[in-house]
């Protein structure tokens, strides 16, 4: 994070901007000492400011919320209460933690208590300190507490101090009637790689040990505690260091016994940001002899001649007074009405606070962006963007290209004259801007039609998007250009003429892996209602943005229209004001150059709610130019018309002419510009124990598993901590037991339901030896339960028998072929075709006509399934869609048993879902277990979408499509209905849109992941479709049709478009389908060939991975190894594809077919297509293309209103 010295205020005046809360007042002078060697009463009072770094104030009730940005880069935020403790988050209610410790928030408390500062005598004070006197104080305390590790030399530090604080209660009363007080610092001193919390209790400064709550007397706290911690279901307490007990004796002892070897001083290291993980208290406990208490302090540390050192052994160390600023926080007692910016002339607070990038590029290359270049200056360094780039150097993005913004958006918003306000939180945020053209197109989802037409006029919201990435006039620079992707932005809005105002606050946070700029968007207050039903019109609108150092401010007066629902219109005003805050780099000439006004021109700008899908939409075009207007905008380049690929730079050329240039990343004429596979033009750019991932025009760099960045971001280091063996896969639990994480590096082992041992050990216990079935049924006992079946001639469920069976459909059927039985037993007609049924009188799936020799595969009801008849000498591959009678007794729960992370392979067998653990390569077959079981059900295909961690998959018996969470859940329908034999399955988790292909109905179907948007992609020339798979990165679509009489294998565009045949020519039956995007190859098994061939699409070259395989139906890719699924072998195989043969087979303990087969990644794959962001900007289906997306309606689009584009 690049830093510049920061500058608060640009003359002698401070703006705050105050929420309708309760305020503090800031910024008073007092004496100050801190850390001092006689830790009396009278001697423990404050730092102050001094230059080693910036304070931020967040206004609240009872506390003040503070981010401390540090030299090296290092950051945290943190709340200071007046209740005795600092906190990691913004504190709840005092009730839920007053006498219910620990809190739910994570704390440091020095001494935690209902304590107040409201009669004017308790303060609170706080500063932050990077001087050399303070940093070498702490460091004292720190190395004096732990003397057998390395010496710590802290780089900044925190203090807060609490004076003359009391409670509420009667307790803190003394005899006299006097109020009791109490005194003690907290100071947090930080280094780059951990922190230390220094707690320092004056002798005379406890008075006091418990408080009144209600009327329970409890004793204060001092500690450390995490508050909850998230888990995969819920969130439980984190750890919780207390330092002092119930007893009152405890916390009076804090200001006479030590762990650092100084009496009343207290030091624990608390790790890095998480803190209190694992808090170290100090190894010291003893106390030296001490020196003769002085009856007045402040005279014995004004004399240089009566300092003494505290123990002999030890140097003197010298602590002069000094008079200082100093920041004192306290309630002022009154609530505004109207908040409203207020300027307060201040001459106390420092202009300059700390001077940034004090190092060189020699220490720091590493924090620039890997499209900048760091550059040494007399008075540090600063990064700056490569050409081709812009941004400020820390954060650069490719000139020319579309950027993404992502964020979630929190409001409590009161409409009208309303009394209730509208709440809303963690709602998205989703904004596409075509760079080229400075057009800006934002979403935001999921608002309530209470707020949502009331927002419409609001264009501004998603205007700061507009002003960083807005069209640049020679010589101007926009937002990004200027200060990158990190700062905060605050507004204000005062409707006219009803003086509602609404604060909207605003933090950009920087690009994520993704290269999605993150925003985060707050909205409080009140706006001018407008009626649901109605439309906004916003004219056009210019600003004039103002720069001076880290500040940027701007204002204006906004008309717009409202169109009621009668045909009446109303024209209304806003008045708009607003500081963009951010930190940059002064020691180059870019910010000093920086002109002092822009103008930002805002127009063709549209806004809209759709009540039906809860959406507001905005989008508008801006530009940043002169404030005297400049020069016309003739040039192509300026008026958008110039018809450069969306992933180009228009540049300007004389009069109007221009040129088009491919951003960075991609290649081509400017008119069509395509991605640069950076990883495969080097695929060892990212280093060892690193893997590259290409994105559109860039790629990243991720660590292997096992390793993370180093300091610098950029090397990958193994990681060495404690191991979650049931995690990481790595434990020696039954592949029938549970594995619960216990801390550390241990586990416990629970055996299953149906099983019986110690965890490690488990056995089926067999419930047939319980005589549970009926006398006339047979139990069959099998892993973890059993199933009861009545015997033949008798009907029931297994626990219930009775005589006789109605016929079945098929036996009612071979009866009525076979005809009435003459003396030699059924006399069926000569050349008719008699059924076959099995042994509970179903139809078998493969039947054949006794006297010419064909057969043919049939459903359920014995109905033929078209394209799968035969010829004389040779037999069709059919599916089971027969269960046999369901199980009885304590048959498994129709949910799915959690996975342990990792990656896995998923396979469907029969009424079940299985998994197999991968360790590297390797199947992990000692582990392999069901995790989803569905009986009387037949599941074919099988799909994952790793971002939810869902498990897809199409079932034929009752057809469907169904997923289910595989961390736990119950199994969720996703389309039940329009599906006749759903068969194979692919899923898109870019776009979050899922294909699938139906044997009956002949084509291949597209959907949203909920089951939404269903839309027909392929319909003709298709006879028995079923494995497909999706290429989302590039957008292409490859399905199988193994269709005896012309098998082959087929590609399009994901949007359907383009559809053309890959293979055609010695293909026999070509069942599984799997795409490695790592080395472009196509890969399929033939059932027909018994082959497994591999091809790249794009080049057409064929080769043969492995032959003589026997009757594969699924297959999976992952790293070098195909894995695929085998009819006559009931297997998963694996198949290391560069070696050309078999590696591992798995057999599962039940013996039946095996059908689809998935990879459920660890992680996501690498990649990104032009759908991943804000659905690509379309209504309903966003469908990529290797080139751009198309928006598609689906097949109902006349009732839903859509409207189709390309893109």
């Amino acid at each position: 994070m690049q830093r510049s010295p920061i500058s608060l205020l640009t003359a002698s005046r401070l703006t705050f901007h105050y929420p309708p809360q309760t305020y503090f007042c800031a910024a008073v002078k007092m004496p100050s000492r801190v850390l001092f060697s006689s830790l009396r009463r009278s001697a423990l009072n404050c730092l102050c400011p001094g230059v080693g770094g910036m304070i931020l104030l967040t206004l609240h009730e009872d506390f003040i919320s503070v981010s401390v940005f540090w030299i090296n880069d290092f950051s945290f935020s943190f709340q200071i209460n007046t209740n005795g403790f600092v906190a990691t988050k913004e504190p709840e209610s005092e009730l839920t933690y007053l006498g219910k410790m620990p809190p739910k928030f994570g704390m440091i408390a020095a001494l935690q208590g209902d304590l107040h500062t409201s009669d004017g005598v308790g303060k609170v004070f706080f500063r932050e300190d990077s001087s050399p006197d303070i940093l070498r104080r702490a460091a004292e305390h720190i190395n004096r507490a732990f003397p057998e590790d390395d010496e710590i030399n802290p780089t900044h530090a925190v203090v807060v101090t609490w004076v003359d604080v009391t409670t509420h209660g009667l307790e803190s009363r003394g005899d006299s009637g006097i109020k009791k007080r109490n005194t003690f610092q907290l100071v947090i001193a930080s280094l780059e790689t951990t922190s230390y919390a220094i707690v320092l209790y004056p002798r005379d400064g406890i008075k006091f040990s418990s408080m009144l709550v209600g009327d329970t007397n409890v004793i204060m706290h001092a500690g450390f505690s995490k508050g909850l911690v998230r888990g995969f279901f819920s969130s439980i307490k984190g750890p919780y260091y207390r330092t002092t007990t119930d007893d009152e004796q405890s916390v009076r002892a804090l200001a006479e016994e030590t762990n650092s070897g100084l009496r009343g001083v207290w030091v624990y290291e608390i790790g890095t940001s998480p803190f209190f993980s694992n808090v170290a208290p100090g190894e010291v406990p003893e106390l030296p002899t001490e020196a003769p208490p002085q009856e007045d302090v402040d005279a014995y540390e004004e004399s240089s001649a009566a300092r003494r050192p505290l123990y002999p052994d030890r140097p003197v160390v010298a602590y002069p007074p000094y008079l200082q600023e100093q920041t004192e926080v306290h309630p002022v007692q009154f609530q505004p009405q109207n908040p409203e910016v207020v300027e307060v002339d201040d001459p106390i607070i420092n202009v300059d606070v700390f001077s940034y990038n004090l190092g060189s590029c020699a220490n720091n290359r590493n924090k620039c962006s890997k499209f900048g270049e760091c550059r040494d200056y007399a008075n540090g360094y600063c990064c700056h963007c490569i050409s081709g780039f812009y941004g400020n150097g820390i954060q650069c993005v490719a000139e020319g290209k579309p950027q993404r913004v992502n964020g979630k958006v929190h409001g409590r918003v009161f409409v009208g004259r309303s009394p209730s306000p509208v709440e809303f939180a963690n709602i998205d945020l989703h904004s596409y801007i075509v760079a080229n053209e400075g057009r800006a197109y934002v979403a935001i989802s999921d608002l309530p039609e209470t707020v949502g037409p009331s927002l419409e006029p609001l264009v501004s919201i998603s205007g700061v998007i507009g002003w960083a990435f807005a069209l640049e006039h020679p010589g101007f620079k926009n937002g990004f250009s200027i200060i990158g992707g990190e700062f905060t932005r605050q507004a204000e809005v005062t409707f006219m003429p009803g003086n509602e105002k609404l604060n909207i606050r605003q933090e950009f946070k920087g690009i994520d892996e993704h290269d999605h700029l993150i925003v985060s968007t707050n909205l409080e207050g009140r706006v001018a209602e407008v009626p649901l039903g109605s439309t906004i019109k916003l004219d056009p609108y210019s600003e004039i943005y103002q720069y001076n150092n880290n500040l940027i401010t701007s204002s204006s007066t906004r008309d717009y229209v409202v169109t009621l629902q009668d045909g009446s219109r109303e024209t209304r005003r806003y008045q708009w004001r607003e500081t963009i805050s951010f930190n940059g780099c002064y020691h180059s000439e870019t910010l000093r150059d920086m002109k002092p006004t822009q103008m930002l021109s805002v127009d063709h700008i549209f806004a809209i709610y759709d009540p039906a899908q809860r959406l507001i939409r905005f989008a508008l075009t801006s530009k940043i130019g002169d404030i005297n207007g400049g020069q016309p905008e003739q040039n192509p380049c300026l008026t958008g018309r110039h018809g450069c690929d969306t992933n180009a730079v228009c540049k300007v050329g004389e009069g109007a002419t221009f040129t088009c240039q491919c951003a960075a990343g991609f290649s081509g004429d400017g008119r069509a510009c395509y991605d640069n596979d950076e990883c495969r033009e080097d695929p060892q750019r990212c280093g060892p124990n690193a893997i590259c991932n290409n994105q559109p025009g860039t790629f990243r760099c991720e660590c292997e598993e096992g390793y993370q960045f180093g300091s610098d971001q950029r090397t990958c280091i193994k990681v060495d901590r404690p191991v979650d063996h049931c995690e990481a896969g790595t434990h020696t639990c039954s592949p029938h037991a549970q594995c619960s994480y216990a801390g550390g590096s241990s586990y416990v082992c629970t055996c299953l339901q149906g099983f019986t041992g110690d965890g490690r050990s488990c056995q089926d216990i067999d419930e047939c030896q319980q005589s549970r079935c009926h006398s006339d049924a047979v139990c069959y006992n099998t892993e973890g339960s059993f199933t009861c079946q009545c015997r033949p001639g008798y009907s029931g469920d297994g626990f219930q028998c009775l005589p006789g069976r109605p016929k079945t459909r098929c036996e009612v059927h071979r009866e009525n072929v076979l005809g009435v039985s003459g003396p030699r037993g059924p006399q069926p007609p000569i050349g008719a075709y008699i059924p076959t049924c099995d042994n509970n009188g179903q139809y078998e799936p493969m039947q054949c006509h006794g006297s010419t020799g064909h057969c043919w595969c049939v459903d359920q009801n014995g109905q033929e399934i078209s394209g799968t008849r035969t010829g004389p000498g040779s037999r069709p591959m059919c599916i089971d869609h027969n269960t046999g009678l369901p199980p009885v007794g304590p048959r498994p729960r129709p949910d799915v048993d959690a996975l342990t992370p990792g990656t896995h392979l998923l396979f469907a067998q029969s009424g079940r879902i299985e998994h197999v653990p991968l360790g590297g390569y390797d199947m992990k077959k000692n582990d392999a277990k069901p995790v989803l079981h569905l009986p009387e059900k037949v599941i074919i295909g099988v799909a994952y979408d790793c971002v939810e961690k869902m498990v897809y998959w199409t079932e034929i018996t009752s057809p469907s499509i169904s997923k289910a969470n595989i961390e736990g859940g119950e199994p969720t329908s996703v389309i039940s209905s329009g599906l006749e034999s759903p068969e194979g399955i692919a899923i898109d988790h870019l776009g979050r849109t899922m294909f699938w292909t139906d044997s009956a109905k002949d084509h291949i179907e597209v959907a949203s992941l909920d089951g939404s948007n269903r839309r027909v992609l392929i319909n003709t020339d298709l006879v028995n479709p079923r494995a497909i798979i999706a290429d989302p990165s590039n957008g292409n679509l490859y399905w199988a049709d193994w269709n005896r009489k012309a098998p082959k294998i087929e590609t399009s565009y994901m949007d359907g478009s383009n559809r053309r045949v890959l293979v055609r020519d010695n293909l026999g039956l070509p069942n599984g389908l799997t795409y490695d995007p790592h080395s472009s190859q196509l890969c399929w098994a033939d059932a027909g060939t018994q082959k497994m061939e591999c091809m790249d699409p794009g080049r057409g070259s064929r080769s043969t991975v492995l032959e003589r395989i026997q009757y594969p139906f699924g297959m999976t890719a992952f790293g070098k190894n195909i894995y695929y699924t085998d009819w006559r072998r009931d297997a998963v195989i694996a198949v290391d594809r560069y070696a050309s043969r078999e590696s591992d087979e798995f057999q599962p303990q039940k013996r039946t077919r095996l059908y689809g087969i998935a990879t459920a990644y660890a992680q996501c794959p690498a990649g990104q297509n032009y759908c991943s962001g804000n659905n690509g900007g379309c209504s309903h289906l966003c469908l990529a293309t290797p080139n751009g997306r198309s928006c598609k309606c689906p097949d109902n689009a006349a009732q839903v209103g859509c409207v189709e584009r390309e893109y």
